[in-house]
């Protein structure tokens, strides 16, 4: 017969029911919700197979039984609703009443709390949620003061402290919330809890952001994606989605996008139905609202909108309904036809929902609806609903302020009254300020205009009605490039950031070698891609900017620009216009089609770079060559013939807007041979020109490997000038030419380089050694001067909103070089030689840049595409 295995002892059945709760909540913590419910319930059917007599086994039994009845309360509550786990909770109380112990009472009624707590918060209802963990907090104190074994009880404490800080974090209590996280960091370190101590960490990087300091929230997630790297922990989802909602605080949508891009597959591999994934996918949603990708904002916010339901978390579901409501709107906005029954709807949405508790998105909808009512000419239904929504507080999200003060204008617009209009322009752009002057990294600086875009769009159009020249000159300097208002104060001293470039670099030349070699690449390839995402997320908040100067008024322009003429380019809706600022006179020129402008422009750029290449077969030259003349004379009868009155025979400033950043000006008929210099704003130039030349400052000129024209070139400017400092092919190491660099007074360097399309600031410089990229010039002590890239089209690669221009040669004007000459398009080596000899030739004699520039490219315009960027003082 067989032997009859004796059943398990109470003893080994609470041991198991142990181990079955443990593994419950390691299933939870990395998203397995379902399998955590599964072993949960293994767990509580095994205890209900014992039945223990001794006293102390029994109270050991019901400890156990008391704490999976409660993490399945906490779980249950996901899948089948808020009022389950809550009812659920509730039974455990009577639980616990019957047990003994005071100290276990005390724990086990802390741990009720504690998930009671934890349930309402992820439902919203905050404040009932405070309430209990306050009651846990009291309940976990009284059992470490009456214990002799502290360490039993101090992760749950910790968790514990980890939900106070986040609620106090949304009510806005964060005095509070610091307190308790800071006490949660510390208990954790004492009692070495390294994965607690980082999630605190990651808190307190959500508590600077709610308190608006970007660049601190970042720092903050840097130092706990560390942490979870070293860790190999799994809650890198979370820290992408905290990072995402910084980045798009900070304005820089497409880099939040590209962050949770890379979290929400994982997330969805991991569990379909976390309520993490709901909170990815909305914040998903908003990124493509705010890059016009209304589309897949929609597909996010239904997507977020239907798991958020299940959890019973109205917050949530309300601010994916409120995304919705801001795609139709958007769309209804631009297509110039409201219906009737979309603003009734985004009202109706307002009014259902609760307050206070939502107070802030129904007044977000309302906001909706006063624009649509405006569109459709229903201006006192539209005032009837903006007296409605209220005054920002104190931690008001900064999109909320932007969007209550372009109402207000588009109102004040609609009721005749400009004035008020602009006034509220004005008060919205100094909101902004507020919120740029805590940025940052020049990529947090540049990103925060797309806030205030639709405000400043507002303002042009407004006062270019107003038709007063002067006017529209101060507005469009104080909507525009606000990023070279900043003066840095510090140079990159994050050695992160230094150690993780430098791998880039390394991993750079080893992909091109493997090239070379005709090795496989891939892997190479994925680890550079990766080091270089991480750098981007260190350089987000690298450095510090002082505060921003004053934007330039029109006299002081008028008198900086002497006999020179100064010509800003504004596109307002499609139309094109220029501002010409001569002899202290402002005029506005109205130019046609901004879009046609931008097309003509990029289809010369598409001729001059087939024209790049050396040794093109004769027909090929004969035929883009006429086709670029075309585009050439097509886009100077357009923006620039027009103001030939104006300007007449003057060097010229140009400010550009857009895709006329493009424009290679030396290219156009009416520019051959006429200086020009191209700055981001009138600001921005006059600051450059403010800034004295060096007359200590040293020349270097560097010629990297892989250049054959250039090995003439070279020697040829060492004959221009010479005192000159040249470092030339393996010597010319990314060390030795930013040594170089420091303090120089004129900065040569011949080397192909490369833009990086998702972040222009790591936009690079191939020298021997590997690359040299545009953040590194933020460690200067002191900028060169002047600089000339000679090889490589990395002028203003990348525009923002608000026309905020970034590239190698942005990052050298952002901190503090006064000049710099770049192509804007290819350039082949044996052009770029014998431009840049002239160049010299000229710089030697004594001209200015803008000067020695003008007569190189006349030489031969469409192959010598360059342009001075900044001032030419």
């Amino acid at each position: 017969m067989p032997v009859t295995k004796p059943p398990p002892t109470a003893a080994q059945v609470i041991v198991r029911a142990r181990e079955l709760h443990r593994a419950a909540v390691d299933a939870y913590c990395v998203g397995k919700q379902g399998q955590a419910i599964q072993l949960a319930q293994q767990g509580t059917e095994l205890l209900d197979t014992a039945a223990p007599a001794d006293p102390a086994v029994k109270e050991e039994w019901l400890g156990v039984k008391i704490r999976l009845a409660c993490s399945l309360a906490a779980l249950v509550a996901e899948t089948d609703g808020l009022a389950v786990g809550l009812s659920r909770l509730d039974d455990v109380r009577s639980l616990i009443a019957t047990v003994a112990d005071p100290l276990d009472r005390a724990e086990l009624t802390a741990n009720v709390d504690n998930n009671y707590a934890v349930l309402l918060l992820g439902a919203g209802r905050n404040e009932e949620s405070l309430k209990s963990l306050d009651s846990s907090v009291s309940q976990q104190e009284r059992c470490l003061t009456d214990t002799d074994d502290p360490r039993r009880f101090i992760e749950p404490f910790v968790k514990t402290l980890a939900s106070v800080g986040l609620v106090c974090t949304r009510l806005g209590l964060l005095r509070r919330a610091r307190e308790a996280l800071t006490r949660g960091i510390t208990l954790a370190v004492e009692y070495d809890l390294p994965a607690r101590a980082a999630d605190l960490e990651r808190m307190l990087g959500t508590l600077e952001l709610r308190g608006g300091d970007v660049p601190a929230a970042l720092r903050r997630y840097e130092q706990c994606d560390r942490a979870y790297r070293d860790l190999d922990e799994a809650s890198v989802a979370l820290l992408r989605m905290g990072q995402a909602h910084a980045l798009l605080t900070a304005g820089l949508a497409d880099e939040a996008g590209n962050h949770l891009d890379e979290a929400l597959p994982a997330m969805r591999e991991q569990d379909s139905a976390s309520r993490d994934l709901a909170d990815a996918e909305l914040y998903r949603a908003t990124a493509a609202l705010l890059t016009d990708d209304l589309d897949l904002a929609r597909t996010m916010a239904r997507s977020a909108h239907q798991r958020m339901q299940q959890f019973g978390c109205e917050t949530c579901v309300a601010n994916a309904n409120l995304i919705s409501l801001r795609v139709d709107t958007l769309l209804a906005l631009r297509s110039g036809t409201v219906p009737g029954s979309l603003p009734d709807r985004v009202v109706r949405f307002a009014d259902s929902l609760p307050v206070p508790k939502l107070t802030d998105q129904a007044a977000t909808a309302r906001m909706l609806a006063v624009r649509l009512e405006i569109r459709r000419h229903h201006t006192a239904r539209a005032a009837e609903l903006m007296e409605q929504v209220a005054r920002p507080g104190r931690l008001t999200p900064i999109d909320y302020r932007m969007l209550r003060r372009l109402c207000r204008a588009e109102l004040a617009v609609a009721q005749g009254e400009p004035g008020r209009a602009l006034r509220q322009v004005r008060a919205g752009l100094a909101e902004l300020d507020q919120v740029r002057d805590r940025m940052g990294g020049l990529e947090l600086l540049s990103g925060t205009a797309l806030h205030g875009q639709e405000l400043a769009d507002l303002a042009i159009r407004l006062v270019l009605r107003d038709a007063k020249p002067r006017r529209v000159f101060g507005w469009l300097e104080r909507t525009r490039a606000q990023t070279y208002r900043y003066e840095p104060m510090s140079g990159l001293d994050n050695p992160e950031l230094v150690e993780c470039i430098a791998e880039v670099r390394t991993l750079t030349q080893s992909v091109h070698q493997a090239k070379h070699d005709g090795l496989p690449t891939h892997a190479l390839q994925a680890r550079r891609a990766e080091r270089l995402r991480e750098a981007k997320r260190l350089g987000w908040h690298a450095g510090q900017r002082s505060k921003a100067r004053p934007v330039v008024q029109v006299a002081e322009v008028a008198r900086a620009l002497g006999e020179r003429a100064l010509v800003s380019f504004v596109a307002s809706q499609d139309s094109l216009l220029a501002v010409v600022l001569v002899d202290g006179d402002v005029r506005v020129a109205r130019l046609g089609s901004a879009a046609e402008a931008g097309k003509r422009a990029r289809m010369l750029n598409v001729d001059l770079n087939a024209l790049a290449p050396d040794h093109l077969p004769v027909p090929m030259v004969q035929v883009v060559s006429a086709s670029a003349r075309k585009q050439a004379d097509q886009v100077d009868s357009q923006i620039v013939r027009p103001l030939g009155q104006l300007i007449g025979g003057r060097d010229v400033v140009i400010v550009p807007t857009g895709a006329l950043y493009g424009v290679p000006w030396g290219s156009l008929p009416s520019m051959h041979g006429r200086p020009v210099v191209v700055a981001p704003s009138a600001t921005a130039w006059l600051a450059a020109e403010r800034i004295g030349t060096r007359p200590d400052g040293h020349t270097v000129l560097v010629r990297s490997l892989g250049l054959p024209a250039a090995v003439g070139e070279i020697g040829k400017l060492g004959a221009h000038h010479g005192t000159a400092r040249l470092i030339a092919g393996h010597d010319a190491t990314v060390t030795a030419v930013l040594e170089a660099l420091d303090g120089a007074g004129l900065a040569h360097i011949a080397a192909h380089g490369a833009h990086e399309p998702e972040n222009a600031l790591f936009s690079r410089l191939e020298l021997a050694d590997g690359a040299l990229f545009a953040h590194e010039i933020a460690g200067l002590n002191q900028p060169p001067r002047h600089v000339v890239l000679a090889a490589c089209e990395l002028a203003l690669n990348r525009i923002r909103p608000g026309d905020e221009a970034l590239g190698f040669a942005s990052a050298l004007l952002a901190n503090g070089s006064k000049t710099v000459v770049a192509p804007l398009s290819r350039v082949g080596d044996q052009a770029a030689a014998a431009a840049m000899d002239d160049y010299h030739r000229r710089l030697a004699a004594g001209a200015r840049p803008a000067v020695a520039l003008a007569d190189a490219i006349a030489v031969e315009p469409f192959r010598r595409p360059f342009v001075c960027l900044g001032s030419s003082g």
